[in-house]
């Protein structure tokens, strides 16, 4: 989700996108901060309604009549719902600046109450027994609160006369403008549209278009998504909208986009567009195929600014590939699996945010421009030393806090390519694809303790004390690295400090590139678990200097390398045992062993896979493991490694 995307950003962007990696992020964080302040009047709801957690919301349908010259709503939200206990009344989330004039059920009208507090009460004739599939009409009418922004009414830009109306409910909004359940624990299993407007208007929503119908100079517009749906990302837009459809995918299913006719006419700006192609492409090889391909994916140009991923169909306030890109991510991450609580909106954002990485490195950017990009983020986040990428409950009431650029996207999406860097990438993304793909989790809501069991699951690795240093605790670390050569020995001493004292140490693999004289390389990780720690690696060249975080794999600040020939070669714990590369693909190597040493590997589950004799110097075979993680024990001491 970007909200407050200024114009003149875009058309800077198209010009000049990658030309600084300082200009990329200060625009990234200013569009944020516009984003935040488009909800500040939106708070105080929460997660969860507690009177709604007793009924499970099946399906809905929208019958309402609206003309994008004037901001107000008129007609029905009929809703299907089933009770999980005996119940004798029902609650919706709406809010009471709309009024609403009649609740049927089962063709009569039924007592209700509008209250103070946003919601609708409705009283049954006779309570409804648990697990029965039910039905009411509640009949509505009024003027959302142009104060919110929920629904919003204006034209297609400068010069341009032709009203526009667009909603956008995240994250309390939707009840501005129609009766449902915003509670983050219940999506909506089916959602239709019908939509009555001037005959002139074209009207854009997720899900597939069934029909249009003009009688009367009137259009009637039908949308229906089958898929599950939260009530903040049900969405609408209406204006005089150029359609453009195409398709997308392999196998190919529909791309649908509906723009200003400016924007058609627009030749940047409909090859980013066309560009979404390459990007979908990209995204289906690694985080799976398209999580909605029985409807569509598309984009509607809307008023509010940047970009939401309204499912199916994006909102579009501009279209810079960064922003395409961050919202198509959305689809997997926000849409197919939703944060289950605000305090986890990281689970969306820096999911998207991720998102941005993937296809800046994989499409959109060069190398160098790629690492002047991360270069940035890390910039960014440690511009200030606190701050935890969860949101406690005590920052929910506000929203600055909620959609924080530097904590819930860009540090998100950092903790994220952390656990890549860990585990490498081939079973990093297999462990993206295994989490979406879970039948408990696929299409439904999920939190952090969701991920991280998914993770140890997928991996065999438990990341529990990484998210309570990087997620659930603040700052950064600041690394002391010193190094010596000896030989065919190249001897480090790492010492760490912390930004902030919530986390006591950060333990995370540190990445090394080692350059040669002759212009030779070698890579190691460096597994820092420990403060003042000593590591010893074989290095069978002259080294001239040691890169520390080469590729920008982790988050760190002001750290240094020194080459250090104080360092005494036998401070080295001689049973502080290792293997390299982890992960690896088909040849393993360890360190700490310098005699014939028996070995074993097992799986995860204790099975007992080989019993070999290591002998030092020889690489260890490992290209008929399949791929996955395992044991390996010597000198009764176990190593975890993932073999691609």
């Amino acid at each position: 989700m970007r909200k407050i995307y200024l114009l003149i950003f875009g058309v800077l962007i198209a010009q000049q996108f990658y030309a600084q990696k300082t200009d990329h992020n200060i625009e990234m964080k200013g569009l944020r901060e516009k984003e935040m302040k488009s909800f500040a009047n939106r708070m105080g709801i929460g997660s969860v309604n507690p009177n709604t957690l007793n009924y499970d919301l099946r399906y809905q349908r929208m019958d309402v009549s609206l003309d994008p010259a004037f901001n107000s709503i008129s007609g029905s939200v009929t809703s299907h719902f089933k009770p999980n206990q005996s119940m004798g009344s029902i609650y919706f989330d709406l809010t009471n600046v709309l009024t609403v004039s009649q609740v049927q059920y089962h063709g009569n009208s039924i007592p209700f109450q509008q209250l103070s507090t946003k919601e609708i009460k409705i009283d049954f004739p006779a309570s409804i027994p648990a697990n029965t599939l039910d039905s009411l009409t509640i009949h509505y009418s009024g003027t959302p609160d142009p104060a919110n922004g929920t629904v919003k009414t204006g034209t297609q830009g400068s010069g341009v006369s032709t009203p526009v109306l667009s909603t956008l409910n995240e994250p309390y909004g939707a009840q501005d403008w129609f009766p449902t359940k915003q509670s983050l624990n219940d999506k909506i299993e089916r959602f239709d549209f019908k939509i009555t407007t001037p005959s002139q208007y074209n009207v854009a929503a997720n899900g597939k278009l069934m029909s249009e119908i003009i009688t009367a100079g009137k259009k009637l517009t039908f949308w229906r998504t089958m898929y599950p749906t939260p009530a903040y990302l049900i969405a609408l837009g209406i204006t005089t909208y150029t359609k453009i459809n195409d398709v997308i995918g392999n196998p190919p299913f529909p791309f649908v986009n509906y723009v200003y006719p400016s924007t058609a006419a627009d030749p940047v700006k409909m090859s980013n567009i066309d560009q979404t192609k390459q990007i979908m492409n990209v995204f289906e090889n690694y985080f799976g195929p398209y999580p909605f391909r029985d409807e569509k994916y598309g984009h509607m140009e809307y008023l509010n600014g940047g970009g939401m991923e309204h499912q199916t169909m994006s909102s579009m306030g501009g279209f810079a590939k960064s922003l395409i890109a961050h919202e198509l991510a959305h689809q997997w991450f926000g849409d197919k699996v939703t944060c289950g609580a605000w305090n986890d909106i990281w689970l969306n954002e820096g999911f998207a945010t991720l998102g941005e990485h993937v296809a800046n490195e994989k499409l959109l950017m060069t190398n160098a421009e790629f690492m002047n990009y991360l270069s940035g983020q890390i910039s960014m986040i440690t511009s200030s030393v606190g701050g935890t990428t969860y949101v406690p409950d005590s920052g929910l009431n506000n929203i600055y806090r909620i959609f924080d650029s530097r904590l819930t996207y860009a540090k998100g999406g950092y903790i994220l390519r952390m656990i890549k860097w860990k585990l490498g990438d081939d079973a990093f993304y297999q462990a993206l694809k295994d989490y979406l793909g879970k039948p408990e989790l696929a299409y439904n809501y999920v939190r952090t303790s969701d991920f991280n069991a998914s993770l140890l699951q997928s991996t065999g690795i438990d990341f529990t004390e990484f998210f309570n240093d990087w997620l659930y605790g603040e700052g950064y670390p600041t690394y002391a690295i010193k190094w010596k050569q000896a030989g065919n020995q190249l001897v480090f001493n790492v010492s760490q400090t912390q930004s902030m004292p919530s986390v006591s140490f950060f333990e995370m693999p540190l990445p090394i590139k080692v350059n040669g004289t002759g212009g030779q390389t070698a890579y190691f990780a460096l597994n820092n678990t420990s403060n003042n720690q000593y590591f010893s690696e074989t290095v069978p060249f002259p080294v001239s200097s040691i890169q520390f975080n080469y590729e920008y794999q982790i988050l760190h600040k002001n750290s240094t390398v020194v080459q250090d020939n104080t360092l005494s070669v036998s401070t080295v714990d001689k049973d502080h045992f290792g293997l390299y590369p982890n992960p690896a693909k088909n040849e393993l190597y360890l360190k700490g062993v310098d005699k014939a040493t028996e070995y074993s590997i097992h799986g995860v589950d204790g099975r007992l896979i080989r019993t070999s004799v290591y002998q030092p110097g020889k690489a260890i075979g490992i290209a008929e493991l399949i791929p996955g993680t395992y044991v390996f024990t010597v000198k009764e001491k176990n190593i975890k490694f993932i073999k691609h």
